[in-house]
């Protein structure tokens, strides 16, 4: 059980994270740029530290600083937030070298799950169910091809980033030319990654997720479903769980989906908190998350994916 944890974000995000650790009673450090000197979590948190002047480059995107801060105040785990450093492979892998729980994914599960070709190479091996598509184009004449194979409309992406950067509607052969090189360099410039693939456009569709969260030890959580069907410019404008007026059976079946029993374990636990290899576990809240939450096991006897009856109560 951590005693102190170091908070590598910002403004809202510190502060819901900040609120859980009071719960929780551990401490909370703060770090922030000067020009968030009067922000909020500064004010809440039991420290704080200046990371300098600057843009994000030079402040909250400073590996080196923010662990310096946590060795210096004793921190030992880090919470990345979302955005910033929080799917940054190498800061994980720079937290675990430095004796320092990473709280997210493995640096495993950030590099196979940051492109959206090599989640999807995942996804097929073990039959996840999913839309059809591509592997990564080598030109417009595959593009072309793979159109045609698809079938329009189709949906040119650039495998990196999210934001709805990178994504464009092709109804038609003369569109997917037309968009093929204007992705290709939103990737290069916006994430340093000009590949794009395809997937087959569904036009009148509901954007559903399942967020899972697990323990490092095979046992996982889906955090209920949330509806991401507002959107504009392929962006999540409102997101709202639980999702109303689904079918019956739907929320079991996108929880199923969530954490495939095809899938092999170390893909199931999902969020694994590590210190120098090893898991490091919060204590169970008394309450569950808002939108309910299904608990499953994924292992010890059961079978992966299963709904644990005795264990979904918090």
């Amino acid at each position: 059980m951590f005693n102190k944890l170091l908070i590598a974000n910002r403004g809202a995000i510190a502060c819901r994270i900040l609120r859980t650790l009071r719960a929780l009673d551990v401490k909370g450090v703060a770090v922030y740029s000067e020009a968030d000197a009067a922000s909020l979590h500064i004010q809440q948190a039991d420290e704080a530290f200046s990371l300098g002047e600057g843009a994000a480059a030079g402040t909250y995107l400073q590996v080196e600083k923010i662990l310096a801060i946590a060795k210096q105040t004793g921190a030992q785990a880090i919470h990345p937030g979302y955005g910033f450093l929080s799917e940054n492979a190498a800061f994980a892998e720079a937290c675990e070298a430095a004796g320092i729980a990473f709280v997210g994914p493995t640096p495993e599960q950030l590099r196979v799950f940051g492109l959206k070709h090599t989640a999807r190479a995942l996804a097929k091996q073990h039959g996840v169910a999913m839309l059809e598509g591509t592997e990564l184009l080598e030109n417009l004449d595959a593009a072309l091809v793979a159109g045609e194979h698809v079938g329009y409309p189709v949906m040119l992406k650039s495998t990196a980033g999210g934001g709805g950067i990178g994504m464009r509607v092709c109804r038609s052969a003369e569109e997917l030319s037309e968009a093929f090189d204007a992705v290709k360099r939103l990737g290069q410039n916006n994430f340093s990654d000009s590949g794009v693939f395809i997937e087959k456009y569904i036009q009148r569709a509901r954007h559903l997720e399942v967020q899972v969260f697990g323990d490092g030890q095979g046992e996982v959580i889906a955090l209920g479903v949330r509806d991401c069907s507002v959107q504009r410019r392929n962006q999540k404008v409102l997101e709202e769980t639980p999702a109303t007026n689904l079918p019956t059976g739907m929320v079991c079946r996108c929880h199923q989906a969530g954490q495939s029993g095809e899938l092999p374990q170390r893909w199931h636990r999902g969020i694994c908190l590590r210190q120098r290899g090893e898991p490091v576990l919060f204590p169970r809240s008394k309450h569950p998350p808002a939108g309910g939450a299904r608990r499953y096991r994924t292992g010890m006897g059961r079978r992966p994916g299963e709904l644990d009856d005795s264990a979904s109560r918090w």
